[in-house]
């Protein structure tokens, strides 16, 4: 008995010098990574958890994010980060989700600039960013650093010239689907003398996708037609499973990706067609089909012959595309539904140049660039909606941010290896302290939708708007994507004379519609409006 409780003390004795051991080792390892982040710069305003890893936050910010609260919790955990009091306007706060993981969130424009170009090689995708993305978008542009990124921007800059682009006529076939659409034609629940409202997001989902598979394949996807098109759904789905995927960072392993795989494999054999079609012409072939229409398969197949290659590519220009035009698309109408004198304004400019109606006729490459309010109302959209409000950079190397340490929050921050940071354009493009206050001659609430604000003097000061990003990783894009808005847009308007909102599920007024934040921003809510001819 003696022997037993003498091994039984022995056995207690090792468990504890274990515990105790590995109690020292962690916190010998936290004080050697505080050393490292002073010896760098300084830390920010500390954002609060209880549990290991952060997974209270984790939790949190999935709970947030399914019930559409996504800007009020994430400026939350700025302002209310340990610190943060004594700062006038907090602007940057970290999160430590391990013995030597740290998260920074930041909307300090000083910070972001750093990030897209001052510092642009301190930071970028980061190798798990890479490899969570991997399935879905490859090696693209978007996931990719160094000679990786390097070689997808250089196979997709030709794509984007202007001689490329310049020809907008290829939005006019799936415009003039959309149009009876618009109309409410094929709904039967609402007064034979009324006009019926119409949700307008899937219908510019719809229109966007079809528009986009179209550009790049030479053949829509007809998802306008037909809503329940196998690869729109497809598509849907794995943008949506993506976004948790990244969203549950560390802990992504425990989602299951079976029907994530599956959807794939649905969008691959839709494309792969396509694929195989355009390699099996020769580089005679392909020069000859640019004297004709030319698709973005045809023309990247010019580039490269790699299948995957040309598979990554278009997911990579296709997810881009479709989100951008339908998002914003979708954020205008519904603004112009509540401003009825800027219906009238745009209207008339359009009218004017291209008349409205029975007499209009479609914009040219010029007519869109020229309409100073077409690009007010969009640049508008872009700023109190950019699509994607939250972006994240990983540090490549140990460096520093330019603000959000000391006391003030002023001083540089110091940035270890492999840190994460997320940065917000959202909160950034609506913070009061960038525009004119309350009283003065040019106040115009940030708050709220007012295109008139890019007509009357104001201008952003640089990088307080960057709706496409900037920097080296500006989107190569965003011409076309200003092009294809400001066609659609037109099109309705020379169609439609007034623009009336519909409050969803019988409310008694409109509100402001819910945002929905997943790959990109998108609307949480019906946006319904009713689309009157004249």
């Amino acid at each position: 008995m003696i022997e037993d409780l003498l091994r039984h003390a022995a056995s207690t004795d090792t468990a504890v010098w274990v515990v105790g051991l590995l109690i020292l080792a962690f916190w010998l390892r936290r004080w050697q990574v505080d050393a490292q982040i002073a010896r760098l710069g300084g830390r920010a305003c500390a954002v609060q958890t209880r549990l290991p890893y952060a997974i209270d936050f984790i939790y949190k910010a999935t709970v947030a994010n399914l019930e559409n609260r996504d800007l009020e919790f994430w400026d939350g955990a700025i302002m209310n980060a340990r610190g943060a009091s004594r700062i006038a306007n907090p602007k940057t706060a970290e999160l430590s989700s391990g013995m030597s993981n740290r998260v920074i969130v930041t909307k300090d424009p000083e910070n972001i600039k750093a990030l897209l170009t001052a510092q642009f090689e301190d930071y970028g995708k980061g190798e798990s960013f890479h490899r969570d993305w991997k399935e879905f978008l490859g090696d693209g542009i978007f996931v990719t650093d160094g000679e990786p990124w390097a070689r997808s921007r250089h196979l997709l800059r030709p794509m984007f010239v202007r001689e490329r682009i310049v020809d907008i006529t290829i939005f006019e076939k799936h415009v003039q689907e959309l149009l009876p659409l618009l109309a409410g034609q094929g709904l039967t629940s609402h007064a034979p003398d009324s006009s019926p409202a119409v949700d307008v997001v899937p219908l510019l989902y719809r229109y966007a996708l079809d528009a986009a598979t179209d550009y790049l394949l030479g053949q829509g996807t007809d998802s306008l037609v037909n809503p329940k098109a196998e690869f729109a759904e497809a598509f849907r789905y794995v943008q949506q499973r993506q976004a948790e995927i990244f969203r549950m960072g560390m802990f992504n392993g425990l989602l299951s990706r079976k029907r994530f795989r599956r959807e794939l494999r649905t969008m691959d054999n839709f494309v792969q067609p396509y694929i195989d079609k355009v390699l099996s012409l020769s580089p005679e072939e392909l020069d000859r089909k640019l004297q004709k229409r030319e698709t973005f398969l045809d023309a990247l197949a010019r580039f490269t012959r790699d299948p995957r290659v040309l598979r990554d590519q278009m997911y990579t220009v296709l997810l881009a595309g479709r989100d951008t035009t339908a998002t914003t698309l979708s954020f205008c109408l519904f603004e112009l539904s509540r401003n009825p004198a800027v219906v009238a304004q745009l209207r008339s400019e359009i009218s004017s140049r291209l008349g409205v109606g029975a007499r209009a006729t479609p914009p040219n490459y010029t007519d869109l660039k020229e309409m100073k309010f077409l690009t007010a109302v969009l640049n508008e959209t872009l700023r109190l909606y950019p699509v994607v409000p939250f972006n994240v950079r990983n540090s490549l190397r140990d460096t520093t941010l330019p603000r959000g340490g000391g006391a003030d929050g002023q001083s540089p921050i110091g940035v270890r290896r492999e840190t994460r940071i997320i940065f917000s354009t959202i909160f950034m493009q609506r913070a009061s302290e960038y525009y004119d206050g309350p009283g003065t001659p040019k106040y115009l609430d940030p708050q709220q939708w007012l295109p008139e604000r890019w007509v009357s003097g104001w201008q952003p000061k640089p990088w307080h708007f960057i709706p496409f990003n900037g920097g080296p990783r500006i989107c190569i894009g965003q011409q076309f994507a200003m092009l294809e808005m400001g066609y659609t847009l037109v099109r309705i308007l020379q169609e439609f004379e007034q623009i009336l909102p519909r409050p969803p599920g019988g409310k008694d007024k409109v509100e402001d519609p819910v945002l929905r934040f997943d790959i990109v921003l998108s609307p949480g809510s019906e946006l319904n409006c009713v689309f009157v001819k004249h």
